[in-house]
């Protein structure tokens, strides 16, 4: 652990300064609530958030974090959980956040990942932190780049991010993760072939998840697997990507997962290409943190919320076009540019 800053220097006022000690000190509860502040739209909220991140942020970044994601039914869900108590007894603390989809109708998630990770989450070593998506692309939630760093101050050596499925969600997770693995199911038959290249491209160690259903099927389809990654261009050049099958169920192959897990990361810190990922993906972040507050100032300029209406009822009814109607309220919110 590493001594707090002084309030002086982090910016962090009396109101937060428990809640500081308390995620520091590996609380769960000061975790989630930490988490919660994080994710609220409010303004005041936001702010205190800021400042809680900048006082954390030396307590940041010693982790290995990786990224699951597959389509659904592959057991995402129950490998993650069978991967965890793997973690917990080899003396790691893992936390997961498993973003969930939203309900049109509340908003919140639908899933709820707690109850399909019963043993894990009863577990004192093991975070879990189900997110509805709301709609964020990709299915990763909007704040969880934050929720991940706050897990890292308080203490998990292994973060897991888990996405709702397949599509923009791949290219969100790779995005913010060391490792992205891919779930796939050995009996998909021509569902291989569906898989566009470019999300097989982004994967840096592919699984057969129920290979004990039929071990044949998953022999055949992992060295399918293996041919078609052949003929793509790994996401790194130093690496290049496992095909491994296993049974999450049986607790079958996790041993030989977490060896390559642990062989990527040694590669990747060797050639200096792990430090390199975090380097980009900070700034990645930092220019989507620009993007949405541009949007949001936008939107919330009085002058576009006033034009707005009838320039989208314009252009509904074909009188004026889309980049007219674009080009006059951008002019309108000028000043926030």
């Amino acid at each position: 652990m590493h001594p707090v800053p002084e309030l002086g220097q982090s910016g962090v006022d009396d109101l937060d300064k428990a809640l500081v000690d308390g995620l520091l000190a590996g609380n769960r509860r000061a975790l989630a609530k930490a988490i919660t502040l994080v994710e609220s739209t409010r303004t005041e909220h936001r702010q205190r958030a800021e400042r809680l991140l900048d006082a954390l942020l030396p307590h940041t970044g010693r982790t290995m974090r990786i990224g699951i994601s597959g389509v659904p039914g592959v057991g995402k869900s129950t490998f993650i959980e069978a991967l965890g108590m793997y973690l917990i007894a080899g003396g790691h603390r893992v936390a997961v956040l498993a973003v969930d989809p939203s309900s049109s109708v509340h908003g919140g998630s639908i899933l709820g990942d707690k109850t399909r990770m019963e043993l894990l989450s009863q577990r004192t070593e093991a975070f879990i932190r189900p997110s509805p998506s709301s709609g964020s692309l990709g299915g990763v939630a909007e704040h969880t780049r934050e929720a991940l760093l706050l897990c890292e101050a308080a203490g998990y050596d292994i973060i897991i991010v888990e996405t709702v499925g397949v599509g923009q969600s791949e290219i969100a997770v790779a995005g913010m993760t060391d490792a992205f693995v891919l779930l796939m199911l050995p009996n998909a038959g021509d569902d291989l072939q569906a898989i566009k290249k470019g999300i097989m491209e982004l994967a840096d160690l592919v699984v057969f998840n129920k290979a004990d259903i039929d071990p044949t099927a998953a022999q055949l389809a992992a060295a399918q697997m293996r041919s078609a990654l052949s003929m793509l261009h790994p996401a790194s050049p130093n690496w290049n990507p496992p095909v491994l099958t296993l049974s999450a169920t049986r607790r079958d192959g996790l041993a030989d997962f977490w060896q390559v897990i642990e062989q990527f990361k040694s590669t990747l810190l060797a050639t200096g290409e792990f430090a390199a990922r975090r380097r980009h993906q900070a700034q990645a972040w930092m220019w989507q943190q620009i993007d949405t507050g541009l949007r949001s100032r936008f939107r919330e300029h009085p002058a576009v919320k006033t034009a707005m209406a009838e320039l989208v009822v314009s252009v509904e009814a074909g009188s004026t076009t889309p980049t007219a109607a674009a080009q006059r309220l951008l002019g309108l919110a000028s000043r926030i540019f």
